[in-house]
């Protein structure tokens, strides 16, 4: 670990309380790997019963799997089956976008016996694919498809990308960020498999303007000058589900929002924007998650190789310390927490791809990692 990285890691040891009850100067936190992937990753959900599950989508190359569960060996079965799996883009007028992956960005486990998959349905970034956008919840313990919650042009609009995924602690609500064109928050009422967008177009869900991502200490730009885009992206529910956090990648900001105005007013189509608070800057930020039983925000941090950490009971104006910074977090991109309490993150290299980088391979490695507690 580098030096600098170290000293901000000892810092952060007033952050983690108890949970580092030695003295600080003799832990540290690093990152091990857990597996090597041929393709571009970006989800990773571990389940209650310690299953590893992840996801593949279709951004620089037509990915052979587009969710699959990680077997102890290293090698990747696909999930729920190969139907699933089997749509191509060749294939897209053959094969029924509603029912096969298309183009998966998240998987997450909801600790009640089921995976959830969503799927903006939109490759390379580009428009969806009608009638393939999606959240669909399958069985853990049958690999069985239970449901299959389609979304229509006016919640994945035309520009939208559905990105990240929290369900609510009494398994009634789902909120999802769209990263999209125009951001958003859609909430989705489980039980009946409405959605609606909500803070559609509002600044706080919007690519802040003048904001330039940058990676290893450049601005990050394609070919045609054009730079990182994405709205709102990462997502974290309080742990009694009270207030739902958000931020765009080209943001610096943290939101949030109490989750009864999404439920209530908001979806009875009320003005709830005023309702939204500014909780403080996080940096350019890509995936958050707070740790089970705790008030502890871990945060992506893309443009350093680093996660971060920020304690909320501190409020808006705690600002994050760094508790790991590895080079080998190329884009540290997606959260998930094992039942032993264990933080896996993946990273998708972002800044690597053909996107950016003109002749990189289309089949780009990536990596899943654990985070490790030291001495």
């Amino acid at each position: 670990m580098a030096s600098h990285a170290w000293s901000a890691v000892v810092l952060a040891a007033g952050i983690l309380g108890s949970a580092m009850a030695a003295p600080p100067t003799t832990k540290y936190f690093a990152v091990e790997k857990v597996a090597d992937f041929g393709h571009q990753v970006t989800g990773v959900t571990v389940a209650e019963d310690n299953r590893i599950f992840v996801n593949f989508p279709r951004w620089t190359e037509d990915s052979p799997i587009s969710v699959a569960e990680l077997a102890q060996d290293g090698t990747l079965k696909p999930f729920p089956d190969e139907r699933w799996n089997a749509w191509r883009n060749a294939r897209k007028d053959e094969l029924s976008p509603a029912e096969h992956w298309v183009c998966v960005q998240s998987v997450v486990a909801d600790g009640r016996g089921n995976v959830w998959v969503l799927d903006p349905a939109a490759p390379a970034q580009g428009p969806v694919v009608p009638g393939g956008a999606k959240l669909v919840r399958v069985s853990l313990a049958t690999g069985t498809v239970l449901q299959n919650i389609r979304f229509d042009d006016s919640v994945a609009l035309q520009g939208s990308y559905l990105n990240d995924v929290r369900f609510s602690p009494d398994g009634k609500w789902a909120y999802i960020t769209d990263s999209g064109v125009r951001g958003a928050i859609v909430v989705v009422e489980l039980a009946t498999g409405e959605a609606k967008r909500l803070l559609d177009g509002h600044p706080t869900t919007q690519a802040k303007k003048g904001l330039v991502v940058k990676a290893d200490g450049k601005p990050l730009r394609r070919p045609d000058g054009k730079g990182i885009e994405f709205s709102a992206d990462g997502i974290a529910l309080s742990q009694d589900g009270k207030y739902l956090y958000w931020q765009a990648i080209k943001g610096d900001t943290l939101y949030r929002i109490v989750t009864s105005a999404l439920t209530e007013a908001g979806w009875r189509g009320d003005d709830i924007g005023g309702q939204v608070q500014d909780y403080g800057r996080n940096g350019v930020a890509d995936g958050l998650w707070i740790a089970a039983g705790t008030e502890r925000m871990y945060i992506t941090s893309p443009e350093d190789d680093s996660i971060k950490i920020r304690k909320l009971g501190a409020g808006a104006g705690a600002q994050p310390l760094i508790l790991v910074q590895d080079p080998r977090l190329r884009w540290p991109d997606t959260f998930s927490q094992g039942p032993d309490g264990a933080i896996y993150v993946t990273t998708s290299r972002i800044q690597d791809s053909a996107f950016f980088k003109p002749g990189a391979p289309i089949a780009l490695p990536t990596s899943l990692w654990r985070l490790r507690e030291g001495k």
